[in-house]
């Protein structure tokens, strides 16, 4: 059988700017006139349609794995292509989910924490206590929005909100404390009022 040759592997380094070179050229592409230009496009959009469709069998083939889907969705460049093709295995709460436990440790790092709220209507609530005030913590709140929105493009809304205030504790000496009580009845203030004629006495 023959060997096969080694193949060069891309690191998640060596895979980013590549993405964002190849976003730039179809830029470029888009805006160039001319048939050559029209024909580069419908290339590359066939070519991600026959790679889309390859990448949505080995998410089927692996369907059996939970541990395979995983991996797959943890892989930072494969995450983003099964984003892309809309074919992610994890459902958008579970997506979110994996985003604010990934941003939780640089987050505290730099004093703030953060809670996934909740997902709804597309919409995602997103708790976060920052330290910081001003530009810090818009500057964090703006970190939240991308990071989630990166894990879960289909949102349409990331609301950052503070975290909800926690409820007043009643001491636990006072549920020991009885009120206190007199050995006479309070005498109503009308009676008071009357003097001895209203209890049948005499002036």
């Amino acid at each position: 059988m023959a060997e096969q040759r080694d193949v060069q592997r891309l690191d998640d380094a060596a895979v980013e700017p590549r993405l964002a070179r190849l976003d730039a050229a179809l830029g470029q592409l888009e805006q160039t006139p001319g048939r050559t230009a029209e024909l580069a496009l419908e290339a590359v959009e066939m070519l991600t349609e026959v790679y889309g469709e390859a990448l949505a069998r080995v998410t089927d083939l692996a369907a059996d794995s939970t541990r395979t889907l995983d991996r797959l969705a943890g892989d930072e460049l494969l995450r983003h292509l099964l984003l892309l093709h809309h074919i992610h295995p994890d459902p958008v709460d579970r997506r979110v989910a994996r985003a604010v436990d990934d941003l939780r440790p640089q987050l505290r790092a730099q004093g703030a924490e953060i809670a996934l709220v909740g997902v709804q209507d597309e919409v995602a609530t997103i708790s976060l206590s920052a330290s910081s005030c001003g530009g810090g913590g818009a500057a964090l709140r703006d970190l939240v929005r991308e990071q989630v929105l990166t894990f879960a493009p289909e949102l349409s809304e990331v609301d950052v909100v503070a975290p909800a205030p926690a409820p007043a504790l009643i001491p636990v000496a006072s549920l020991w404390q009885r009120p206190e009580r007199t050995g006479a009845a309070p005498v109503p203030e009308v009676a008071q009022a009357a003097g001895p004629l209203a209890s049948g006495g005499t002036a």
